[in-house]
């Protein structure tokens, strides 16, 4: 288990990600989509999975269906067929076609940005709810992942022991300016330089206000 740190001060935190938006100034997303259909699509089925891995499932899928219709029409058996190399995908395909007709029957086929309404879809949770509405509709949400609950508390940005606790401490504690592309920072920073096992503490560009007190430097 991750060991907690002491909170960071305000001043660490703007320098936190100041350095961030520096070294990478509009962070996107490294899930491929089309359309906020095929983007709640690949966020559904990024689930205990690698963006890499969902990426080269949908490939193929999104280019024979990238609307809801195009998704029914397809078929569940091709659908699954498209996705066999995703974890869970007999549930994950199932979830898919059901949300997508009440995509259809429910908003004319389109996403809604409504946390409540995007959490009612089949397959569709919390932090998939928020990752729509951040990416799609430039809300200043907080999708907590296992990157970004690790971060929180190792670095001493927020802690909590479970993600909802978490991603409310990062909205409360993160200012402002940073919130359009803060969970894109802390992801990619999170998968590439704050790993889990062995953080690469000696690379890290924000090492000097991190409160972790096992750095390897």
């Amino acid at each position: 288990m991750t060991k907690l740190a002491k909170n960071m001060t305000k001043v660490q935190i703007q320098e936190f990600f100041e350095v961030l938006r520096a070294a990478n100034p509009e962070p996107k997303t490294e899930l491929e989509y089309h359309n906020p259909y095929t983007l709640l699509v690949a966020v559904l089925l990024s689930a205990q999975m690698t963006d890499a891995g969902v990426n080269k499932a949908t490939e193929a899928l999104f280019k024979v269906a990238d609307t809801p219709e195009a998704m029914l029409a397809l078929g569940l058996d091709k659908v699954k067929d498209y996705l066999k190399t995703v974890g869970l995908y007999p549930t994950k395909s199932k979830n898919i076609m059901a949300a997508s007709r009440m995509i259809i029957d429910l908003y004319a086929g389109e996403i809604p940005n409504d946390q409540k309404a995007l959490e009612a879809l089949p397959g569709v949770g919390r932090k998939t709810a928020n990752v729509v509405r951040n990416v799609v509709f430039g809300e200043p949400t907080m999708p907590v992942d296992t990157h970004l609950f690790r971060l929180g508390n190792r670095t001493g940005l927020a802690a909590g022991k479970d993600v909802v606790t978490v991603e409310k401490a990062l909205l409360k504690r993160i200012p402002t300016e940073f919130m359009t592309y803060a969970h894109h920072w802390l992801i990619l920073h999170g998968r590439y330089v704050c790993v889990a096992r062995s953080p690469k503490c000696a690379e890290c560009a924000v090492a000097h206000v991190c409160q972790f007190k096992d750095k390897v430097l």
